[in-house]
């Protein structure tokens, strides 16, 4: 078996990848795809955690800026994210591999509580654990949650699926001529403003020395590869 790079990753899938073609809702085509990637990744004997945006279902910055309170729609958004999970645990455990969700918002009878010891215990006896509901804060986003929970469980990665191939100097989508970064180091993404996570999640992650990897959601055995240390994405460290 070939040598791991990285033993227990944590992956962050966006809401809106979730929704594939569609602007909302949940194609489950996509979520098969994430579930097929984390299998054949878990095969390696890496442990994995997840967190998941609600994008797809519930933006509520988007919202507060058309008259709603911020606070209520960042905590709809949060049940956006359980919604998620609960979708892509479903398409895990049809796949075969155990699969837990927790949530940093208690709702008894639906997904468990976040507890970092247990969560840790999971990931130890071969569990995907599933990380929903943010932070449990306003104000926060999943990028934020992605980078605590991280660090938190004493990941060595934290991975961050988007629909491009890695952090660019501007959009490639509207930048034809955009400068694709390989590598960069914490700083230089704080401070050039390149947008690809927020600055909170950058700078803790900076600060107890987190690598990140940005990488394009739609590459097969994308997760496996960089578990196994392949040149894949943007690596921020």
């Amino acid at each position: 078996m070939s040598k791991l790079q990285y033993k227990r990753l944590l992956v962050k899938f966006s809401g809106e990848a979730v929704a594939g073609k569609e602007s909302q809702g949940i194609d489950p085509k996509i979520l098969n795809n994430m579930a097929n990637s984390v299998k054949l990744c878990k095969n390696l004997g890496t442990e994995i955690s997840i967190v998941i945006g609600g994008g797809n279902l519930f933006r509520g910055e988007k919202l507060s800026k058309a008259g709603m309170d911020r606070v209520a729609g960042d905590h709809m958004g949060m049940l956006a994210t359980v919604m998620n999970g609960i979708a892509l645990r479903d398409a895990l455990e049809r796949t075969g591999v155990k699969t837990r969700v927790m949530s940093a918002i208690p709702i008894s009878g639906l997904v468990e509580h976040y507890d970092r010891r247990i969560a840790i215990q999971l990931l130890n006896d071969g569990f995907v654990v599933i990380f929903t509901a943010g932070t449990g804060n306003p104000f926060f986003t999943t990028d934020t949650a992605g980078c605590l929970r991280a660090i938190e469980t004493e990941s060595n990665i934290m991975l961050k699926a988007t629909k491009v191939d890695g952090v660019f100097s501007a959009d490639p989508e509207k930048e034809k001529d955009a400068e694709f970064f390989e590598e960069l180091n914490f700083n230089d993404a704080i401070y050039k403003n390149l947008k690809f996570m927020d600055a909170t999640a950058l700078t803790l992650a900076r600060d107890y020395n987190l690598p990140l990897k940005v990488y394009n959601l739609s590459l097969n055995n994308a997760l496996h590869d960089i578990a196994l240390g392949k040149r894949i994405g943007t690596l921020i460290s």
